[in-house]
């Protein structure tokens, strides 16, 4: 690529180790029949970047008047950056010329996004662009279907976004760099570009250190991680057990506002935890991140806008080993519901979930290693559903996280002729909402780059927030188990 002429004004420790509690209670138009073509788009460009939205007015959608419908849908689109806020249109794509700072650019269902930034690039645009909620894009329309069944899903690997490290960006992480009247613009032959996507329900991606395979959606959805930084060593495997689930959902909007809205899924579902740690000479850590890969089910268009259900994942992993050398191994399984979901309408908010709460195999009595000193692990996986639009950490619409923890202590050995104490600590938080949620420590690296685009004298880009929409929260289970029953281990006496 050419070097960018100047662009348009404008832009874009567990602090007790031998407890460990896990709190987890802690204006266009569109065609109007509610169409809903159920495979994804035949051509290439489409499958790599999103169907495009019907081009044709219709009475029955109305989008916000700030919303530019680019056309010809993924043939108008060169490439997408790994973080997915930079993307290379063709210049002379229909409404291209419309794009403008403020504007909500519409090309796919996978791009969408509110203009904080353009650069002309020869005869392309590099387009950056922010996290927009469902009734920044939509007004007016009503879109549902049900029997969406999710067992071949389009494996989208964002690649190396910047997101996915724990140090905010810099300059020199976006390449050359140049003064353009006053400020700076980064040189975009340097960035990284999203890889095709794939059909195989995997992926394997990198973030702060931890490579991650994560899978779905035969048997479930989860992700296997390991860590190995010389003096930590971490591996282990979380997955929300599923077999062939299927949703229904439904999403009415008028003058912008969410009037009704629901999301179920069925498929019998169920937790499964295992990992092994050690330490010898290492320091602690806690990192938390998006899993860099989306795993999508195109719905196809619904009163003509081209929705997707996707499913995403997060992980954190927080080490509280008391000592220098040591290791630690548990696993577990538990059935946990047969139905997910919620319904809103009218300003009442209930969640639909029927809990089958069972042990499978218990995560205490797995519990074992060679601790020289105490040795605390916590693992949390967050798995989100939704169905809307747009792409990664950007996804807008009706959205269900299921967020579960694992908590594990186990005592130092030099203790184990007296009790070698064990400690377990599960909690599964249910999350319900319309809108998007970004991790917070994610937010923070892309508004950093953001301000990389800052020129002096232009107005400042605000911040991207954390969220947007109405949520609600329900904590589906909570249990804390301790062995032996006796007073060293926190018990009192009997």
């Amino acid at each position: 690529m050419r070097a960018p002429v100047p662009r348009r004004r404008g832009r874009a420790l567990l602090a007790a180790v031998l407890t460990v509690a896990v709190a987890l209670a802690g204006c266009d138009r569109l065609p109007a029949a509610q169409r809903s073509g159920g495979a994804p788009a035949a051509s290439e460009e489409d499958l790599r970047y999103g169907a495009a939205p019907a081009p044709a007015p219709d009475p029955d959608v109305t989008l916000q008047p700030d919303v530019v419908l680019v056309g010809g849908g993924g043939r108008s689109i060169r490439s997408v950056t790994s973080d997915g806020l930079t993307w290379r249109i063709d210049g002379r794509a229909r409404n291209a010329d419309q794009l403008a700072p403020g504007k909500v650019m519409f090309v796919t269902g996978r791009g969408v996004g509110r203009v904080l930034d353009i650069a002309e690039d020869g005869g392309d645009l590099l387009v950056t662009i922010g996290p927009v909620d469902i009734t920044e894009v939509i007004r007016d329309g009503t879109f549902a279907k049900q029997g969406i069944t999710l067992d071949d899903p389009v494996v989208y690997p964002a690649g190396d976004p910047s997101w996915a490290e724990s140090s905010p960006a810099t300059p020199s992480s976006f390449g050359r760099s140049r003064p353009m009247r006053g400020g700076l613009l980064r040189a975009p032959a340097a960035q990284p570009v999203q890889p095709p996507p794939g059909r195989d329900g995997k992926a394997a991606t990198r973030a702060q250190g931890y490579r991650v395979f994560s899978s779905c959606c035969t048997n479930g959805v989860g992700a296997h991680f390991t860590y190995d930084d010389g003096g930590v060593r971490l591996l282990g495997t979380v997955t929300l057990t599923f077999r062939r689930p299927d949703a229904i959902f439904h999403l009415a909007i008028g003058a912008g506002t969410v009037t009704r809205a629901e999301l179920e899924i069925s498929g019998g579902f169920g937790i499964k935890v295992d990992f092994e740690g050690g330490i010898r000479d290492g320091r602690n850590h806690k990192k938390a991140f998006p899993i860099a890969a989306d795993f999508s089910f195109p719905i196809g268009q619904v009163a003509g806008i081209p929705l997707s259900f996707t499913v995403s994942q997060t992980l954190e992993v927080a080490t509280a080993f008391g000592a220098k050398l040591g290791t630690v191994k548990g696993g577990g399984e538990y059935s946990l519901a047969g139905k997910l979901g919620f319904g809103y309408a009218n300003g009442t908010f209930g969640p639909r979930v029927t809990k089958q709460f069972q042990r499978r195999t218990s995560l205490l009595n797995s519990l074992t290693g060679v601790p020289v000193g105490v040795m605390g692990l916590v693992v949390r996986h967050g798995v989100r559903f939704t169905v809307g639009i747009s792409a990664f950490l950007f996804s807008a619409g009706v959205y269900f996280e299921l967020t579960t923890s694992y908590g594990s202590t186990l005592g130092s050995a030099l203790g184990a002729p007296y009790a070698q104490c064990r400690g377990v600590a599960i909690g599964v938080k249910a999350t319900f909402g319309i809108g998007f949620r970004i991790l917070e420590p994610v937010v923070k690296v892309i508004n950093k780059f953001l301000s990389l685009l800052q020129p002096s004298r232009a107005p400042v880009i605000p911040p991207i927030p954390t969220e947007s929409g109405p949520k609600w929260s329900q904590a589906i289970h909570s249990a804390e188990e301790i062995t032996p029953k006796v007073p060293a281990c926190g018990h009192p006496p009997t």
